[in-house]
């Protein structure tokens, strides 16, 4: 029937009798099923019972969050929430007779109106940490790998100087049929380690081409360890000629090549330490008295064993070619350790010199040799009698100029011709000197004769200063043997 009242549909009952208006029954299931059949046919419906004044009875209604007819089978369909305006101002779910609104991740607050989700403050931050912390670790990544590059790009340039540096050495060495042992290669690791990387504090002194440091190896060994200043093809040749020469001498005033480090591009030569400087400094001091006499004659004594040595005593004879003050090394006791060998040259035994580039330091430089640059063993006889000169003098070889505007050599051989030699003589020589000076400064003006042929050889320098030397020995024990 229809009520008027109501303007709804009411189906006519008295099995709803009991229930109270508005009371609700699930429509197919406890709906009453008057005539054989429920009205209430679609699944999400229900009937409520109704009471007007003419009648008792039910209607059909949808579940809540379901729309449509529910006198028929399926007439009651889902609504879709999230598709309505105003439901929802977040994220919405649409679910069977419902829907599910929640504020976004990081947010929180009411997401049923607007701009009722509020960003978590605690979310910012904890998000600026993460994405601090993954910034330190990527940059840390990076570094770490930028490390590692650096470390394999280093590892392989110096296997590259290795093979190219020991392929030079051994290609010098092959006409001497010698062998550079393993114990002589110093990796860089250790001579890092030794010099603290290299430590200005470390620096003993050097020159334009090199400078020479100070280091404790791990043996405890403390050493002088040679480190070119600049890359050029010469000093990586001087450095490799050096090692070849020094590995082939064995004399007590010859420096000891301790080893060799192959992994640089101009190899690092590493020697004994010796501890009292360069005959140089010994000499030229500012004080008024320097080394005594009889010392400064057995230092020439020992430079010349040395070099008559290295001239005639080695299977193939070498000439040093830098023969100076400043390469003429003194330990405590001021024995001689002649070094620096840089430029050292071997002739072969069936030649008496060989045509090469001019070196060698002007003062000292044989000037035969530097007018043809023909290098014979009597180029280093001249610079011997240069130093004999400057351990009379104590006179500056490179820097001295007379009144006239002559050399040291010049000078000294012409005032000695004059019979004036104590005009340039040092105050001390002449003091503690006697009849031997004149006998060395005559030695010393036949070694630097400027035809090299009237030069005489080393062997016989160093037997004349022998006797010399002996014959002053001789008379000082007399001496004190007299006063005793």
């Amino acid at each position: 029937m229809f009520d008027k009242d109501q303007l709804d549909w009411e189906v006519g009952s008295s099995a709803l009798q009991g229930l109270a208006p508005g009371d609700e029954r699930p429509g197919n299931e406890t709906c009453p099923r008057d005539l054989g059949s429920n009205a209430c046919h679609s699944t999400y419906s229900t009937c409520q019972a109704t009471s007007a004044q003419y009648n008792t009875g039910y209607v059909c209604r949808c579940h809540d969050g379901y729309q449509g007819n529910p006198y028929l089978s399926d007439g009651c369909q889902d609504i879709d929430e999230c598709s309505l305006p105003d439901k929802c101002f977040a994220n919405c779910t649409n679910l069977p007779g419902k829907y599910l609104c929640q504020c976004p991740t990081g947010t929180f607050g009411n997401p049923y109106i607007q701009d009722g989700c509020i960003r978590s403050q605690g979310l910012i931050i904890g998000l600026g940490i993460g994405s601090g912390a993954m910034l330190v670790l990527l940059v840390l990544g990076a570094t770490a790998i930028t490390h590692k590059i650096k470390i394999r790009r280093k590892k392989k340039i110096r296997q590259r100087f290795f093979k190219q540096n020991r392929g030079n050495l051994l290609q010098q060495l092959v006409c001497q049929s010698a062998d550079i042992a393993e114990r002589m290669i110093v990796t860089l690791d250790e001579l890092e380690k030794a010099t603290n990387n290299f430590d200005k504090a470390r620096e003993l002194g050097g020159g334009g081409h090199g400078m020479v440091y100070k280091g404790i190896l791990s043996t405890l060994h403390v050493v002088a360890i040679k480190k070119s200043k600049i890359v050029i093809q010469r000093e990586i040749n001087d450095f490799i000629n050096e090692v070849a020469i020094l590995s082939q001498t064995n004399h007590r005033n010859i420096v000891k090549l301790i080893g060799c480090c192959l992994e640089t591009e101009v190899p690092l030569l590493v020697y004994e330490f010796i501890s009292n400087g360069t005959l140089h400094n010994h000499l030229h001091t500012k004080a008024l008295v320097s080394l005594p006499w009889i010392d400064r004659l057995r230092i020439a004594v020992e430079i010349a064993r040395a070099l008559a040595y290295l001239h005639s005593l080695v299977s193939m004879p070498i000439i040093h070619r830098d023969v100076k003050s400043p390469n003429i090394l003194l330990d405590d006791n001021l024995t001689v350790k002649l070094s620096d060998f840089g430029a050292s040259r071997y002739i072969p035994i069936d030649q008496t010199g060989v045509d090469t580039t001019v070196q060698g330091t002007f003062g000292y430089l044989d000037p035969m040799y530097y007018s043809t640059g023909h290098l014979t063993e009597k180029s280093d006889v001249y610079s011997f009698g240069v130093i004999l000169i400057e351990l009379l003098t104590r006179k500056k070889p490179v820097s001295y100029r007379s009144p006239q505007g002559y050399s040291l050599v010049n000078h000294f051989v012409t005032l000695l011709s004059e019979g004036n030699l104590a005009q340039i003589l040092d105050p001390q020589v002449d003091k503690e000197g006697s009849g031997e000076v004149v006998d060395v400064a005559l030695l010393a003006a036949i070694c630097v004769k400027f035809i090299s042929q009237d030069r005489p050889i080393m062997r016989q320098v160093e037997m004349t200063l022998e006797s010399i030397y002996a014959a002053m020995e001789y008379r000082s024990s007399d001496m004190t043997d007299e006063s005793d």
